[in-house]
Parts: C-alpha cells; structure tokens; sequence
C-alpha cells in the first residue's frame, strides 16, 4: 500500500513570500470562497472539482460554466478558476492539519471472487460515496490510490475543528460502506485519523499540478489505516483530544512501522441499527 510520501525533490524551492501567502490562505482562507464551497457541495452530481466542488455534470453545470468553473481541460480533478490558481501560485508552507486514510479490506481475495466489471464498479461506488461524505463534512479528496481514499481536513475547508471533521467523516464512511447494517458491509473499510504538521500546497507541472500534503503525518496515517480492522477507526490521541473525542474510551499504544516511537490510539466503530430501524 503507497504510504502517501514524497520524494523530497518533488517540493519547490523554499520562497518566504509565497510561504507567508500560503499559509495565510491555508489557515484563513477566503470567506466568500469558503461560502461559495458550502453551497455548490449540496449541488448535484458527481465529479466535481476536488477544492470547491463546483459539479461538472448534471443540472447545474451549464450555470457553473457561466461562472468559469468547468471542468478543466489541464486537469480533470480540478475546475478552470482552481486549476488557474494552483498553477499560478506553487508552493505551499508547513501547518497543523488532519489526515484520512481509509481502504477496502480484503479487496484482493473480493477482486478473485467476482468479475473484473463487478470489482470495478464497486470501486466506482466506493469513489462516489467516499466523495460525498468527505464533502458533507468539510474535507478534501487528495486522492483515491487503488481501493484506498486519502481525505485532507484544514482550517482553509474544515475550520479549527478540523480534527472533529476527520473524525466525524471516519465514521460517516464506516455507516454509508454499511458497517451499521445487520446485513453488513458492502465494502469492508479500515480507517486511521492522525494530526500532525506537514508541507501542505501546490505541486507539479503543467497538467500535473496538484494540492496536496506530504510528511511524516502523512506517511503515519497511511501505515495507521493499514492497521485498523474492517469497520474500525484508528484514531491518533492527538486527533482524538483535538476533535474532543470521549476522554474514557480505552487507549492502546501501537508499533508502527518506521517510527522511532510508539504511537498511542484510541479504537472507534460503529454499531448495527436495530431491526426495524
């Protein structure tokens, strides 16, 4: 499983002015954006631009072409006014965020008892219900590797409660995978929550010009995911005391690997509804 990491060399060259402007936009952001965002997440459908969340298909999407927010033609994952101002402003600064890893467990052993069509398209639902719940709760879609989901949450989307929102969306992807269903999962996720300090902003070239986060939360959080269970949530003691998670629930302490030191947890899950429910 890719760990999330970063060759060093992929970052551009430290720039003070830029780092100031990034992390001002990072940790404050724009209020009419962020207003802007809150409203185009509950228009339908799916794709959409990964950082406003402008659709490009549907109802809507003839209006959000009006407004230069179709899908660009540079990068499918993000609209023209995005795309725009992730290639004019590389860079990025280090700040406090939370990280989401969530994948599908046994998705080998699921992939050899059903057709390549049939593994795809529960692939495509996992996409589309992981989407919607991250953007339900304020997150954003770094990328999907595989059966994995990798979600961002920073004060730019999330607010200072950026580690509740994790948290919360944790959850929410546990019940919307079915984990809450008598029935059971129709995709058996595993999830881990960490906050942490990591190089957050825009990198790449050209038509590879990406938002995202790399560091050793990053890489913690993926190797975190990697050891929750099906239906569970691996929840860092910093995440979980920042997102005001129950002080009572049981800590564990884990060995991850390539850490230096062992990483403390709290263990979350879901319960099945009752019948009738």
């Amino acid at each position: 499983m890719p760990d999330g990491s970063e060759e060093p060399s992929a970052l551009p060259p430290p720039d003070p002015t830029r780092e100031a402007f990034w992390r001002d936009f990072l940790t404050r952001g724009d209020s009419r954006e962020n207003r802007v965002r809150r409203i185009f997440r509950h228009l339908p459908q799916d794709p959409r631009c990964r950082m406003c969340a402008a659709p490009f298909s549907g109802g809507f999407a003839p209006l959000m072409r009006l407004a230069g927010r179709q899908q660009s033609e540079g990068n499918p994952n993000w609209c023209n006014s995005c795309f725009s101002f992730l290639s004019r402003n590389h860079g990025g600064a280090e700040i406090t965020i939370t990280v989401l890893f969530a994948d599908i467990r046994g998705s080998t052993a699921l992939a050899e008892k059903t057709s390549a069509t049939s593994f795809r398209a529960l692939l495509d639902r996992f996409y589309s219900t992981s989407t919607r719940v991250v953007f339900d709760h304020d997150g954003y879609v770094d990328k999907f590797v595989g059966d994995e989901l990798v979600a961002m949450f920073f004060p730019l989307m999330s607010g200072e409660r950026h580690a509740a929102r994790a948290v919360e969306t944790a959850t929410a992807l546990l019940e919307a995978t079915g984990h809450a269903d008598r029935a059971g999962p129709w995709a058996p996720l595993g999830v881990g929550v960490h906050t942490g300090e990591v190089w957050f902003g825009a990198i790449g070239e050209g038509s590879h010009v990406e938002l995202t986060a790399v560091g050793d939360a990053v890489n913690a959080t993926a190797r975190l995911a990697s050891m929750a269970r099906a239906g569970e949530v691996l929840v860092t003691v910093e995440a979980a005391t920042l997102a005001g998670v129950d002080s009572s629930l049981p800590r564990e302490t884990l060995e991850i690997r390539g850490k230096t030191q062992r990483t403390e947890v709290v263990r979350l899950t879901v319960s099945p509804q009752s019948v009738g429910r």
